[in-house]
């Protein structure tokens, strides 16, 4: 067999070489017998001439010219074929229906007719005749197909092959037509009962002569216009006019060769020459091809046009065609660059041509060695697919595509028929794998083999072989795995990862063994990288698919528990070294200054950082066992602790106060996020069926709150020394402002002016230099003190003359301070700064601020706002009837009646009369009191009295201007007794309200409303504005309303009962 011959011949030696020769000779000789005796137009669009096909063959067989001159003559001497044109007619469709039933029975007739034959039948004839083909040749010169019965679309499939001379004067006859049948009377009557329309067809058939048959049409193609191969529809030609339109038929049309001369390469079938013909123009093409680029399937037009040629004459099936591809890329695969797409595309076209056409037996097991040979081969090359396909985007894909093709010969029938044992790719792609990952570690075991017996020399290389292995199992989760998954459902990350987890651990466990009893600081500083390596390794079983049998390494850690101490030992002294460090080099001043200034100082930075590798250390460990870890936790947070110690030392420079506190808040801000930081919440969950919650939080949290205790504790102590000197001077400029009070040479703005920029200048230097939180701390004491000193300095000021005028700064400096700290949203919120102090002071300033008409109108709203909430009528009540009339500019008041008095004379009974007064009096000082008639002994008098003051509308509506209602007892002898009185806001009358613009009469008088009034007794003393009405004893008009208000307290009922 040739590719068995190949197969030797892949490594040539001498004693083979002249036994190739021959073979590429009678190869040679073949092609050279191709293109003599070539039929027909080539299949490709591109021609070539005789001259180029030659120069192609010599030089894809590398043969000489003189060699080439002489074979050529040889060949040209040797016995021509017999030229065949194999015709296979397919099927027709759309033909003529010339049956009584609209059908016809069709068949064909085909033969090859001479130019010279042909033109002489014709001249023969007398006048045309429909039967040509049966007319111009003998009968055994014509092909005919079967008779496919009524129908329309008939099909045959049909293969003949004509023998002809010259395609120069010979043509290809096709001629279609309908078998008539002889029927009986009554087969003749039936289908005229059944079929009246197929009369006239029936009549037209009794004309023709008994026997003939229709004619359907023919197809005339001439050989020298044909391709060596043809698959076609044509269009069925007619003889006359009549029926133009005769459907069409499918033709095959092939030239082919018989008789082909046998000496050419003597006991050598067409199909060995086919492949061997192929491989050497394969080779011969992709040794011409430039850089390294696979080879994608394709020849040059002159290889192709050979091939087909060669495969045509020989008569070779799509099937053998393809099955020699295959034959031949699969082996150049193994050898040479071929893209694997060739291969595929090569078994999608045998898998196709299985069902199609049966393979000779040689054929088949040439093919079923082939495709068993491929999988052995590919398998080779998925065990060692680290090397031969790295993780690259070139390498990745080609393995891929290995697979698949892997893959696709196994799903192939041919490879299920023609294997007779069981095969499981999946099954031998895992062994594969196994077996090349054991190969590969044993590869890299030697690569890393220690140079010495020192042991830390002997940790480094396992170091580096843990590395190794680290690496391949990244690029098999990363790369690969997602490709054995996808092709052919192969987890390769579970299986490396399971035979590297085991190989592993022994070198480990071997290793660990020789360090028992000889770790020290250097030899544990070694194998930290080695334990993170493992780390990683082991975490990646998070990854695998299957999680059967326990992973050797899962307890790898236990065998670093002697190096465990040393590591921690190097974490404390780097810490400790680093916070001694910090606070020696510190020069208590702010790192920078710029858009976002740093407000602590190195040494709190220094500090913070020196978190860092601690919490990297606790992340990098993850100690598996749950104890050991909160034992671990706990003497790491203790040397966090340590590093506090900077605290201590910088509280104690109060000249930079701001920095002290700025480091102090940093690092309790450090300290608050360490939980975090150390993830204490994963440590709580993986401790708890170890150590209980008590123990827990009796341990990490009471060491970080302790730490967090002292440090807020310094924080307040030095925000205190900032606020108690602030205070200080805040008190310091109040102060002063009272000791001018009796003088006032100043503005009230110009007297606060003092301490405002005093503030703003502190608050602005403690803004800049302290951080935010700090500030924040420092504002709210701040404010409240400053609430405390106002408040004071102003309740101990007598009330002298100057009262008021101080009390107004007062109260301008609490405006000032009030804006001072908001500061415009950006300091202290006003929830904040309303509280209940800041209430109380801001409303005896305000008091106070006022002069005494203010003083006496704030009096009258409060007993106006007295009236309305008073209840019961234990004095009596007074009923009025009031209106205002705003076209005549008169409150006009009726007194109707009074009610339930108390009896004021001896007899059980009273005088009562009503006194009517409009207050305030700055606002009605031209208005007379009036007086009702006094009613003798009834204490429910009657009036029915009106009367009417003419007032403005402006003075109705003052501040605190109101009715007051007086019921006296009449008494001769002496002072009139106080029955009661009460207060009517005049805004509350009926025409008072709205806008002074309508009083022009623009709406009409209101009605009067009647008003039922309780009669009230002041109660003596207990008036806040009419004793600071009484302090002011330069103002006349303070003076006679105090007066009079203390008349009536001497006359109350209240007072007696009390």
């Amino acid at each position: 067999m040739y590719f068995q011959d190949f197969k030797e011949n892949e490594n040539p030696e001498e004693k083979e070489k002249r036994h190739k020769e021959q073979e590429l000779k009678s190869l040679y000789k073949e092609l050279l017998y191709t293109i003599i005796h070539k039929l027909g137009k080539p299949a490709s669009a591109e021609v070539f001439t005789d001259n180029q096909l030659h120069q192609y063959i010599r030089e894809a067989f590398s043969m000489a010219v003189d060699e080439h001159q002489s074979l050529t003559e040889r060949v040209q001497n040797t016995e021509p074929p017999v030229y065949c044109l194999m015709a296979t007619v397919k099927e027709a469709k759309g033909i003529l229906g010339k049956d009584v039933s609209g059908f016809s029975d069709p068949y064909c007739l085909l033969t090859i007719l001479e130019d010279e034959k042909e033109s002489r039948t014709r001249r023969s004839r007398p006048k045309p005749r429909k039967a040509m083909v049966k007319d111009a040749v003998s009968d055994e010169k014509v092909y005919t197909t079967d008779t496919k019965k009524q129908t329309l679309n008939p099909i045959w499939n049909q293969t003949f092959i004509l023998e002809f001379e010259d395609t120069a004067v010979a043509s290809f006859h096709i001629e279609m037509w309908d078998k008539d049948e002889e029927l009986s009377l009554a087969q003749k009557l039936e289908e005229i009962r059944t079929n009246f329309h197929g009369l006239r067809r029936m009549i037209k058939d009794a004309k023709k002569e008994k026997g003939q048959d229709d004619y359907l049409g023919s197809i005339v193609l001439r050989l020298e216009d044909l391709h060596c191969t043809e698959d076609n529809w044509y269009v069925l030609e007619p003889r006359t006019e009549t029926y133009p339109d005769r459907g069409q038929c499918h033709l095959q049309l092939k030239f082919i060769h018989k008789e082909r001369d046998g000496t050419l390469s003597a006991g050598r079938s067409a199909y060995v020459n086919y492949c061997g013909i192929l491989l050497q123009f394969v080779q011969s093409h992709i040794s011409k091809q430039q850089g390294s680029v696979p080879w994608k399937g394709e020849l040059c037009g002159e290889g192709q046009t050979l091939l087909d040629l060669y495969a045509t004459q020989c008569n070779l099936s799509p099937f053998l065609q393809d099955l020699a591809k295959w034959m031949a890329y699969s082996k150049l695969y193994q050898s040479l660059e071929v893209d694997s797409s060739v291969l595929l595309q090569q078994l999608t076209s045998i898998e196709y041509h299985w069902h199609q056409q049966d393979l000779p037996y040689q054929q088949k097991q040439e093919l079923g060695d082939s495709l068993r040979g491929f999988l052995q081969y590919g398998l080779c090359l998925v065990a060692k697919y680290r090397d031969i396909f790295p993780p690259t985007q070139d390498a990745t894909p080609r393995l891929h595509r290995l697979l698949r093709i892997l893959s696709q010969v196994c799903k192939t029938q041919a490879f299920q028929k023609l294997n007779a044992a069981q095969y499981d790719l999946h099954d031998e792609v895992n062994e594969a794998v196994h077996s090349g990952t054991q190969e590969w570690f044993a590869i890299k075991k030697g690569l890393h083999q220690p140079m010495t017996k020192d042991l830390t020399e002997t940790v480094s290389a396992l170091s580096r072989l843990i590395g190794e292995v680290q690496q391949d199992i990244k690029h098999n989760k990363d790369s690969w795995n997602r490709v054995f998954v996808s092709a052919v459902q192969v987890d390769v990350f579970t299986v490396v990862y399971q035979k590297l987890d085991f190989l592993l651990a022994g070198e480990v466990r071997d290793t660990l063994s020789l360090l028992e009893g000889e770790m020290e600081q250097n030899l544990a500083n070694s194998l930290f990288p080695l334990y993170l390596s493992l780390q990683v390794i082991h975490k990646d079983k998070a990854f695998l698919q299957k999680r059967g049998k326990l992973l050797e390494l899962t307890n790898f850690h236990e065998g670093f528990r002697e190096a465990l101490p040393y590591w921690l030992n190097k974490a404390f002294s780097t810490t400790q070294d680093r916070v001694e460090r910090a606070v020696q080099v510190d020069q208590l001043q702010p790192l920078q200054s710029g858009p976002v200034p740093i407000k602590h100082s190195s040494s709190a930075v220094d500090l913070v950082t020196c978190v860092q590798p601690i919490c990297q250390l606790w992340e990098q460990l993850s100690w598996p066992d749950p104890e050991e870890a909160f034992m671990l936790m706990v003497k790491l947070t203790e040397v966090l602790r340590q590093g506090h110690a900077l605290a201590y030392i910088i509280i104690h420079s109060f000249t930079i106060l701001c920095v002290v506190v700025n480091d102090l808040e940093h690092l309790r801000s450090v300290l608050i996020r360490l939980p975090q930081q150390l993830n204490w919440a994963g440590l709580r969950e993986r401790t708890l069926h170890v150590i209980g919650d008590p123990q827990f939080h009796n341990v990490l949290p009471s060491q970080l709150l302790h730490a967090q205790g002292v440090l807020n504790k310094e924080i307040r102590s030095a925000l205190e020394t900032v606020g108690r000197k602030l205070n200080s001077d805040i008190a310091m400029y109040v102060r002063s402002m009272s000791t001018r009070c009796r003088i006032p040479s100043k503005s009230t703005e110009e007297a606060v002016v003092p301490l405002i920029k005093y503030l703003e200048r502190e608050l602005q230097y403690m803004n800049e230099n302290l951080v935010q939180e700090n500030f924040n701390s420092l504002l709210t004491p701040l404010w409240t003190n400053s609430i405390r000193t106002l408040y004071q300095v102003a309740t101990q000021q007598k009330q002298e003359d100057g009262l008021m005028v101080f009390c107004q700064r007062l109260q301008f400096t609490l405006q000032c301070l009030e804006q001072c700290f908001h500061a415009e949203g950006n300091g202290l919120p006003l929830d904040t700064l309303h509280v209940d102090s800041y209430k109380i002071l801001k409303a005896h300033l305000t008091h106070n601020s006022l002069n005494c008409q203010q003083l006496i109108e704030k009096f009258l709203d409060r007993k106006v706002w007295e009236q309305k909430v008073y209840s019961g009528e234990k004095y009596g009540a007074v009923t009025l009837l009031a209106s205002y009339r705003r076209s005549d500019h008169r409150l006009r008041v009726e007194v109707l009646n009074a009610a339930n008095l108390l009896p004021m004379d001896s007899n059980g009974s009273s005088d009562p009369f009503v006194q009517l007064r409009l207050e305030p009096g700055h606002v009605f000082s031209e208005v007379e009191p009036r007086t009702t008639q006094i009613k003798n002994c009834d204490l429910n008098p009657l009036f029915d009295e009106a009367f009417e003051f003419l007032v403005s509308v402006e003075q109705c509506q003052a501040a605190g201007a109101c009715l007051v209602v007086t019921v006296l007892d009449y008494d001769t002898l002496t002072t009139d007794d106080f029955e009661g009185e009460a207060f009517l806001a005049l805004k509350a009358v009926p025409g008072v309200g709205g806008g002074s613009g309508d009083r022009q009469g623009h709406q009409p008088d209101p009605s009067p409303a009647q008003i039922r009034l309780p009669l009230m007794h002041p109660k003596p003393n207990d008036d806040s504005i009419l004793k600071l009405l009484e302090s002011r004893r330069g103002e006349r008009e303070a003076q006679l309303f105090v007066k009079k208000r203390r008349q009536r307290e001497k006359q109350s009922q209240e007072g007696k009962q009390q």
